[in-house]
């Protein structure tokens, strides 16, 4: 229900404010799911741990790996999985697709379709998360690695909605990540996949920091889905004409 509520707002992120977005972003369920799980994570870690024989040692661990881990674990899911061809080209995917990345290329200002769905996002953290905490702290690091996670995307949302924002961040750093994504949404998607970080699109060759060192992409808003692609696959085409 309170899902329905927010979505019946209108959020133009060209046409709000920081104030706007926050306000935006803490109502928003998803956001606060995460939240609440972060809390109950480190709780449920602080009733274990007495009980577990682990260093602190390792438990700090869990969080350190954990954070490392992450900006390969957004950029791999951002580059091959959002930007790949096939979860449109099966019926039983092409709406997930379409929900969780063509429309925001289609339209990166609306920020009902940038904010991504519990459904997807908790069970990628799972599988990102448990194995680190596990292998290196027991069961105790587990839920320290899953919080860690679940605080990381939290900041990863906020950052990618903060790149779509009319205002330009005083922060350096925002600035420099916000000028990459908005060339990866205007100039060539197939590159600048990081959100939070631009380590990866370095390690990997996929960084560019100008319009003038790579060429316009014909792709840049339909990812590749156009022509015979939509004669093919048509299951997101018939989704977006039904939307209209």
């Amino acid at each position: 229900m309170l899902t329905k509520q927010w979505y019946r707002e209108k959020y133009h992120l060209d046409r709000m404010v920081f104030r706007d977005l926050m306000w935006a972003y803490v109502s928003y369920p998803s956001i606060q799911v995460y939240a609440i799980l972060l809390v109950s994570s480190i709780v449920m870690a602080l009733v274990i741990y007495p009980n577990a024989s682990v260093s602190p040692i390792r438990l700090m661990g869990s969080i350190f790996a954990t954070l490392l881990a992450y900006p390969f674990v957004e950029y791999t899911v951002h580059r091959f999985i959002l930007h790949g061809r096939y979860l449109y080209r099966s019926p039983w995917t092409a709406a997930l697709w379409k929900r969780i990345h063509y429309d925001h290329h289609q339209d990166p200002n609306d920020l009902r379709v940038l904010f991504g769905s519990v459904s997807t996002t908790l069970p990628t953290i799972v599988v990102a998360t448990f194995p680190i905490g596990m292998s290196l702290a027991g069961w105790a690091g587990v839920p320290l690695s899953f919080a860690t996670g679940l605080a990381c995307f939290m900041v990863y949302e906020l950052c990618h909605c903060m790149q779509h924002l009319r205002v330009n961040p005083k922060n350096q750093f925002l600035r420099k990540i916000k000028r990459h994504h908005l060339l990866h949404h205007f100039h060539n998607e197939q590159g600048n996949f990081g959100i939070t970080s631009l380590l990866c699109d370095r390690l990997f060759g996929s960084l560019y920091s100008s319009s003038e060192k790579i060429p316009v992409s014909p792709t840049v808003s339909n990812l590749g889905y156009q022509e015979e692609e939509r004669v093919r696959y048509p299951w997101v085409a018939q989704l977006s004409e039904h939307k209209l």
